[in-house]
């Protein structure tokens, strides 16, 4: 076959193709929420992380889930549209997971309708050659909630400093929290090193449960650095040996430049080294 299809709630589309109506949930409000998974020589990365996660915040949610709803159903589910798409080895995937129809106060019902699509991925996974050029989205501050380690659908803030950072001809856009500190870029999590620690905002900071971010504190197994969750300010980045980024696409990427600071990537390029050998 060679269209490139979706799946929507168990049925196959071709790209393009309607299959949400103008009541819908997600549409209006961000009812809902996502994984954006790295498949690689055929195997997801961190496929555990990604499903605790989808599941916890589908419970976070309030959903009401099938019986069918499992990690092995969107797995076979997501490899079957991986054939029909002709790329098993190595793609993106994303999985959504939304309410139906209704408006604020009533909904059809608390079921998660879902979407599941595929893009392919080149079979390298490197660091960036190029170091990222980074700066303050100032337009909004990230709440710290119970919500905001959420991959959600809800992800204006992420959005608008998207398209700051475009305008402003920049590689992403730091987002701070309602206390004016460090929370995230808009589509990744943040580390910065200083002499041989590696820190990153706890998950009370606002900034999202990533993936690449659990794996760097659980599984990070360079023992000469120490990883610590810590409040971050703007001069705390400042003050950094290295700054780095991560998230499940682009595992670990470098920063450069950040306001009038340059960074190097020499212990950066030591941690992604240490990702790639234990993939």
């Amino acid at each position: 076959m060679d269209e490139h299809l979706f799946i929507y709630n168990n049925n196959y589309f071709r790209v393009g193709d309607p299959v949400i109506s103008a009541g819908n949930r997600a549409l209006r409000y961000g009812d809902g929420l996502f994984e954006t998974m790295r498949m690689h020589e055929g195997r997801i990365l961190n496929v555990d992380f990604h499903f605790e996660r989808f599941f916890s915040g589908m419970k976070t949610l309030q959903f009401d889930l099938p019986e069918y709803f499992s990690p092995e159903f969107f797995l076979r589910t997501a490899n079957e549209l991986l054939l029909k798409n002709l790329n098993q080895k190595n793609a993106r995937i994303r999985l959504m997971a939304f309410r139906g129809d209704g408006g604020i106060f009533d909904s059809e019902n608390n079921f998660p309708g879902y979407i599941i699509e595929t893009w392919p991925l080149s079979e390298k996974i490197e660091l960036n050659e190029k170091g990222l050029v980074v700066d303050i989205f100032a337009d909004a501050r990230k709440s710290c909630d119970q919500f905001s380690n959420l991959k959600s659908n809800n992800y204006l803030p992420s959005v608008m400093a998207g398209i700051f950072a475009k305008k402003n001809k920049l590689d992403d856009a730091i987002i701070l929290n309602s206390y004016e500190r460090v929370c995230e870029s808009a589509i990744a999590n943040i580390f910065i090193i200083k002499d041989n620690k590696i820190y990153t905002p706890p998950l009370s900071e606002g900034c999202v449960a990533g993936v690449m971010r659990r794996w760097m504190l659980e599984k990070f197994s360079l023992k000469k650095y120490s990883v610590i969750e810590k409040n971050l300010s703007v001069d705390d980045l400042l003050d950094a040996d290295e700054f780095f980024l991560t998230n499940s696409i682009h595992p670990v990427r470098w920063v450069k430049n950040f306001k009038e600071k340059v960074y190097g990537n020499e212990r950066v390029k030591e941690i992604f080294e240490c990702f790639l050998k234990n993939i």
